[in-house]
């Protein structure tokens, strides 16, 4: 059966996200975009953007489960929770629209996607180009890292279902 994953990569300036679809082994790219806020506004109110946008993505194409990006650790404390308040924000608006969430942590992610976890932005997004069959994308970085969380999403799904069928053999 086909099954519909959004992928987030939270951010307080930008948050990607990108919807896949996944039918017999096959990817298709759904939709992908970029949410960006600026620092002209309030950050309670850059959130509450990012969750407003979010929740309008999630009720017009439908995903069945979420992957989101765990939060690396920064340099800078203040960068950190405003990167986990940003997750936390991503988090809430796929819990209120009753998708199972999976956490990733970028390395895996990366790993996933192009066999090391030390791999560039630049090297993901070309995975996923290639993964989705898509030869031109004018997309963000941050984009494709979403895209990225999904992809790998399905990958360890199929891991998962593979693994079950194994035990139950």
């Amino acid at each position: 059966m086909p099954v519909t994953v959004i992928g987030i990569d939270p951010g307080s300036q930008r948050t990607g996200w990108g919807v896949v679809r996944e039918t017999s082994g096959v990817l298709e790219l759904v939709e992908c975009g970029i949410i960006r806020t600026t620092t002209a506004y309030d950050f309670s109110e850059r959130l509450a953007r990012i969750y407003r946008e979010l929740a309008a993505v999630l009720a017009r194409l439908k995903p069945e489960e979420a992957g989101v990006e765990q939060v690396f650790t920064a340099k800078n404390a203040a960068t950190a929770l405003k990167l986990g308040q940003a997750r936390g924000v991503a988090v809430a608006a796929c819990a209120a629209y009753g998708l199972p969430i999976s956490d990733y942590e970028p390395t895996l992610v990366k790993k996933t996607l192009v066999g090391s976890g030390r791999a560039e932005k630049e090297q993901v997004a070309f995975m996923v180009k290639r993964l989705l069959n898509v030869r031109e994308a004018d997309w963000a970085l941050d984009t494709s890292d979403a895209l990225g969380i999904a992809v790998c999403h399905l990958t360890m799904r199929r891991y998962a279902a593979l693994v079950k069928r194994g035990e139950n053999a």
